[in-house]
């Protein structure tokens, strides 16, 4: 049997006997699956369903360890593909929506910016959440979130270069961002970082508000500092594949506001986020 297959057989007895979060694996506690060195993956589910079945699916990447990578299909004069496709024909390990685009299907709702390609050049004043990587300063951090209203948005964007913002999900330090007044719910890929400094790349399977959905994150054990929205809905897109563990969510299931789940075909994106081994 090659390694591969033993590793597929160890994550799948993960899968079905460590998703309680009561210490799997010795290198990282709760429901915690060391893969790499800086790299982890973790599955949970919500108590208050009382369902066994994984609802929130979280890929930690130490910056330290992976290199962040933004794709751009007008940077890089490619077609829209899933992530999957992104990150096979760019050999990335991981990867997820970058945002929200606009109805080009190329352009992010927020600034965005990789290096000498500016995607979309406008700083929103809607959206309070700045990704950063790629540091161009020394001494600034590998990987980094900013709100807007505590940091200076025009700084940030001359001191790394890359550059994306997006809608706001959770404020420095934890400040859950969201009223509970939304009837609005949605599957969800969210990007996170945690008081270590790590990037968490999160996709949600089950429909829930905002307001719900930040919730679960800061009563989860994340040590989520801060985390902005990616996509929702049909659109919300993770894959994952490295050391014999592929994971995969492309498309999902929102709901209208009389509760009815709908759902939709997989979607063509044109910015994905993803890492690779440094």
């Amino acid at each position: 049997m090659n390694k591969e297959a033993i590793f597929s057989i160890l994550l799948l007895f993960f899968s079905f006997f460590c998703l309680d979060a009561t210490g799997c694996g010795k290198d990282e506690p709760g429901a915690w699956l060391h893969i790499d060195r800086g790299l982890s993956v973790g599955k949970f589910k919500v108590e208050e369903r009382g369902s066994s079945d994984p609802e929130i699916t979280v890929i930690k990447v130490s910056p330290e360890s992976f290199s962040l990578v933004l794709l751009c299909a007008s940077e890089l004069k490619e077609k829209n593909m899933t992530v999957k496709q992104w990150c096979q024909k760019y050999n990335l390990i991981g990867g997820i929506n970058a945002g929200m685009f606009q109805e080009d299907y190329k352009s992010n709702v927020g600034f965005m910016k990789n290096f000498f390609h500016i995607n979309n050049p406008r700083i929103s004043p809607l959206y309070k959440s700045l990704l950063a990587f790629n540091p161009l300063v020394e001494g600034k951090p590998y990987f980094r979130i900013f709100d807007t209203d505590e940091n200076n948005a025009e700084e940030i964007i001359r001191s790394y270069g890359t550059v994306v913002q997006n809608l706001r999900l959770i404020k420095r330090p934890a400040e859950n961002r969201w009223n509970k007044r939304q009837d609005k719910k949605w599957c969800e890929a969210a990007l996170a970082e945690d008081k270590a400094g790590n990037a968490l790349f999160i996709y949600c399977n089950k429909p829930y508000s905002m307001h719900e959905f930040n919730t679960l994150l800061l009563d989860l054990p994340l040590d989520v500092v801060c985390a902005q929205h990616l996509e929702g809905g049909s659109l919300a897109s993770l894959y994952f594949s490295y050391g014999g563990v592929t994971i995969e969510y492309m498309g999902g299931c929102t709901t209208d506001f009389a509760g009815k789940v709908s759902k939709r075909s997989y979607w063509a994106i044109p910015n994905v986020l993803g890492f690779k081994k440094r």
